[in-house]
């Protein structure tokens, strides 16, 4: 089968390998797309980090070059040996994480935080192919939500956007910030807006704060400009209860942390590149929550996501509006992405697409 392979920094190329084999437990997918995200173009400009290619994963046991792709879906064309609930030929999407099932965090529905954890596409082969093998534990029907496989694709990303969501027990009558409109901010956008009615979001680019608008967003505020954040706060009388900080930026934890009020959550959803000074009297005498988010618990969380995608009228174009060959992955997907000139929110992959397409809503 045709797939793209990382062999090392700056190195992804598209080859034939060996086919993928369904094992116990598994489905065989014939992937129909695939979504790339930062952590994708992290690990071609300046990786590998997470990516086992020169020593053997603890968990998967992969070592050397591997296919990326921990954003996918695809039809059930094999199944392997203790597989029930599903049939051949259903669209399907998985969660990519895979968990024991058995250890102290699983048995209290934190498989995120799994002692076993690995994931497709990061730490194992993942679905930047034509065909993969995937637990049949992280998959889910999504035929019965009435949405094309390039919605599909955004389950996983939108799932993490849930449970960053979650993670801020943020309730009905309050209101929220979003620091950042990008990949995941911006599912982030329409799963807040889902949960409360007021959300203000902030980002450099005019454009991604025009969907943020289309997402739900109440106010935007561009970076740079006239008008901060807190200025729209004050001018509305809101005080956020939650304030997400997805950008990543020391800035914008600083922000994060500066318009976060008295009791405020504020969920580090963004990860830093390394350590930061904070004003730790303050967040005692303010009573500010620091909380922390990661992956997303695929039993609870990947239902909602595609409830959440298969809501919107209109699909999801004018996040994802193309859909890039294997072969256009490295110049038009992962460069792009690494140095931050993408003009997609998010960029997806079709392994049987011979150029570019556009998407299905």
């Amino acid at each position: 089968m045709r797939a793209a392979v990382f062999h090392d920094r700056g190195d992804v190329r598209v080859e034939h390998v060996p086919d993928a084999e369904v094992g116990p437990g598994d489905l065989l997918l014939r992937v129909s797309v695939v979504g790339i995200c930062g952590t994708d173009a992290h690990e071609f400009d300046s990786g590998p980090h997470m990516f086992p290619i020169r020593s053997a994963h603890p968990v998967s046991g992969h070592v050397g070059p591997m296919i990326p792709g921990h954003e996918l879906t695809g039809t059930i064309e094999a199944m392997g040996t203790d597989v029930e609930g599903f049939e051949l030929g259903t669209l399907v999407v998985s969660g990519a994480g895979i968990s024991c099932g058995h250890c102290f965090w699983c048995t209290r529905a934190m498989t995120n935080l799994c002692q076993h954890y690995s994931t497709l596409g990061l730490h194992q082969n993942g679905a930047l192919a034509e065909y993969v093998a995937v637990p049949a534990s992280t998959c889910m029907d999504a035929s019965s939500y009435g949405i094309s496989a390039d919605t599909a694709a955004l389950a996983q990303p939108m799932s993490i956007a849930v449970h960053a969501m979650r993670r801020g027990r943020l309730a009905q009558d309050e209101s929220a910030v979003i620091l950042g409109a990008g990949g995941i901010g911006a599912f982030l956008t329409y799963a807040v807006a889902d949960r409360c009615g007021s959300v203000v979001v902030s980002d450099l680019g005019t454009e991604r704060l025009d969907i943020a608008t289309a997402l739900g967003a109440t106010h935007t505020v561009q970076v740079g400009s006239d008008r901060s954040v807190q200025d729209v706060l004050d001018a509305n009388e809101i005080i956020p209860s939650v304030v997400y900080e997805v950008s990543g930026s020391a800035a914008g934890f600083q922000q994060a942390l500066t318009i976060a009020s008295r009791g405020a959550r504020l969920v580090m959803v963004g990860l830093q590149h390394g350590p930061l000074e904070i004003d730790v009297r303050g967040v005692s005498l303010r009573e500010v929550e620091l909380v922390g988010t990661n992956a997303h618990v695929c039993a609870s969380d990947l239902p909602e996501a595609l409830r959440l995608l298969a809501a919107r009228k209109g699909g999801w174009t004018d996040v994802a509006p193309v859909a890039l060959s294997l072969d256009e992955l490295v110049e038009e997907g992962l460069k792009p992405l690494a140095e931050r000139r993408s003009a997609r929110i998010k960029t997806l992959i079709d392994p049987w697409a011979s150029a570019t397409r556009k998407t299905v809503a």
